[in-house]
């Protein structure tokens, strides 16, 4: 079965005629900023997801189109045979670009990657920095953090996102 890419004006509409809409990014993406009604389904659970959901048309989106189009074919295996599936073209960007509501919760930290990064790009300055300025031996954090991305990108465990979990920032906020 292929999966179909539509606009996200095609997707709305089909959206309010019963097309069940399936958010495929992690759960701090998803907490952060998400389409109103999507169905959460991480990507990383999938192996254990119904994404039909008991629908026929089924719709999913990531943040870019990019993971969603990688795993067409993942997807569509876990939507079941007689359901039709469609990709959000762009993603949630492309949704939010063409004037359609998302949901906003600011207090929800930023996702995972862009923590990493922010860390990761921080440290190697700092240790650049003090490598020219004080001592040599800082240029060896800027090479502990570069070895740590690249075991991080093949081997898909990134230490420094499991230390980023454990942030005040990242906890779980008691319920209000």
């Amino acid at each position: 079965m292929t999966v179909r890419s539509i606009t996200p004006l095609e997707a709305n509409r089909l959206v309010a005629q019963g097309a069940v809409l399936v958010d495929i990014r992690e759960a701090d993406e998803h907490a952060r900023e998400r389409i109103p009604g999507a169905r959460h389904v991480a990507l990383s659970a999938l192996a254990e997801a119904d994404l039909a959901g008991g629908g026929g048309t089924v719709i999913v989106h990531c943040r870019s189109g990019a993971r969603t189009r990688n795993n067409a074919a993942q997807l569509a295996a876990r939507a079941g045979e007689d359901c039709q599936v469609f990709m959000v073209e762009g993603g949630l960007d492309a949704w939010r670009r063409a004037g359609l509501p998302t949901m906003i919760d600011r207090r929800a930290p930023i996702d995972m990657q862009r923590q990493v990064m922010i860390a990761a790009g921080t440290l190697v300055a700092i240790s650049t920095v003090l490598g020219l300025e004080v001592s040599p031996w800082f240029f060896g954090l800027a090479l502990f953090v570069g070895c740590g991305l690249m075991c991080a990108g093949i081997t898909g465990f990134c230490g420094m996102a499991r230390l980023l979990a454990h942030a005040p920032w990242n906890r779980p906020r008691a319920a209000a």
